[in-house]
């Protein structure tokens, strides 16, 4: 974070003219601090538009009371903390101060010269590391809001992405349930953060829960908690995703692997917004977005018996289909070069160009791996090159698996052969001739293909 040049400002507001300038020469004492005094609560106020951080007060002000100016000033910005400084033994001002703000209350005759500097300028100073932490909290939530603006997360111009574009910005108007769909590496947790940060919970947590990498046992005390003693190795309690993700976001991905019993506690969970941690017998309400996403047909499984449906309606939303690479035509070149600009500047590297020859050769490949596998081959090809160019030959594919994965996924046959088209111009350096003869087509058969996979 940019360190601000500007010092601390504090305002010590005291009618008694010595013991003001013994504060404000205290205070001094820390140069990174800017101290200004005042005699009277209207003069204080008149320059309360400079937004001091901190203000020092008297209980006995000449207009008005201190408690009085401290109302006034937090109406105004609720961001000053305040210190009061006052000879009051009455109980009942030092509890009229906290009761409206006061960050603290110190009995000026209680208090040696030097117990009080160092008890003042402690004080000021936590004030000061609590707010400098809040401001850095507040720049971070910032940047990370800036980060996954939807133009800057979701690389590409396809008209499929568009489709995509369309439905996040109305995901991010609402706290609808959002379901995520699409093949393994379309990218649904980044579009899942990118739902999130630009919505009106962007200032809250983001929790994201892997139903596939957690055992089936223990899923429950992972998103609801537990207490000390719930289980045998339950030493300390847990406080489980939900609670984390409360007033903000938790994404389940791969909700398509929670086995049948705990998708009932999840739908109870969904249903009465509240839930209570293993062991436990408290009722905990929470307020918490739900951002599901699968690579699996989840109406399949309904139909199969595998998951409920009513936990399916509960979770679908608004439902967003995350296309394939494959589909999205020249968006593998704007993600390609997004990928390596990106690596370069991590690593250190100058600025590469991507030859023409690669860029074929990426545009007349499947990727199954989808965008996870784009980036892969384009970090290898900018290790592989001897110079600061990518060509075709930097370009590493992995045929075998590529072909594996296409046999794992149930499409049509269009797709197949779409698919089969593509392996075979990447495996024979898109001789369109070889091809024909190999598959036994014609050549015209394999433009048409390609122009329809644009």
């Amino acid at each position: 974070m940019k360190k601000n040049s500007a010092t601390n400002k504090i305002f010590v507001v005291e009618d008694e003219p010595m013991y003001r300038r013994l504060v404000e020469y205290t205070l001094k004492l820390n140069p990174e601090h800017e101290v200004m005094g005042f005699g009277n609560a209207k003069d204080c106020l008149d320059k309360i538009h400079l937004n001091p951080k901190v203000i020092i007060l008297d209980h006995s002000l000449p207009d008005i009371t201190g408690v009085e100016l401290m109302k006034r000033i937090k109406k105004l910005n609720s961001e000053i903390e305040f210190i009061v400084l006052s000879g009051q033994k009455d109980i009942s001002v030092a509890v009229a101060f906290l009761k409206e703000g006061a960050y603290d209350y110190i009995n000026k005759d209680d208090q040696t010269s030097v117990d009080l500097k160092n008890r003042l300028l402690n004080t000021v100073n936590n004030i000061v590391k609590k707010q400098q932490l809040k401001e850095e909290v507040t720049y971070l939530r910032q940047e990370l809001s800036d980060k996954y603006e939807f133009s800057n997360t979701i690389k590409g111009n396809s008209v499929a992405l568009k489709r995509v574009f369309a439905l996040l910005e109305k995901a991010a108007r609402t706290n609808i349930t959002v379901s995520i769909t699409g093949e393994t590496g379309t990218g649904k947790e980044l579009v899942a953060k990118a739902i999130h940060y630009n919505s009106v919970r962007k200032k809250e947590p983001f929790v994201a829960v892997n139903v596939s990498a957690i055992q089936h046992d223990l899923l429950e005390s992972d998103l609801f908690g537990h207490e000390k003693g719930a289980f045998t190795g339950a030493v300390t309690r847990q406080i489980g995703k939900f609670e984390q993700a409360d007033k903000g976001s938790l994404f389940l991905d791969e909700i398509g692997e929670m086995d049948i019993n705990m998708q009932a506690k999840l739908l109870r969970v969904l249903q009465e917004r509240e839930l209570v941690r293993i062991g436990g017998r408290q009722t905990i309400k929470i307020d918490t977005r739900i951002i599901v996403a699968t690579h699996q047909n989840l109406q399949e499984m309904v139909a199969e018996g595998t998951f409920r449906q009513d936990l399916y309606y509960r979770l679908l939303g608004l439902p967003i289909k995350l296309p394939p690479l494959r589909q999205r035509g020249n968006d593998a070149l704007i993600l390609a070069r997004y990928f390596l600009d990106d690596f370069c500047k991590e690593n250190g590297l100058p600025k590469m160009e991507i030859m023409a020859d690669a860029k074929e050769k990426v545009l007349n490949y499947a990727f199954p791996g989808n965008i996870r596998e784009l980036k892969a081959v384009i970090e290898l090809a900018a290790v592989l090159t001897n110079d600061e160019t990518i060509s075709a030959n930097d370009i590493q594919f992995s045929s075998a698996l590529s072909i594996n994965n296409l046999l794992n996924d149930e499409q049509s046959l269009k797709a197949y052969n779409q698919h089969i088209v593509r392996y075979f111009l990447d495996k024979y350096d898109n001789n369109v001739i070889t091809v024909a003869k190999k598959l036994d087509i014609g050549k015209s058969t394999i433009y048409r293909m390609l122009k329809e996979m644009e």
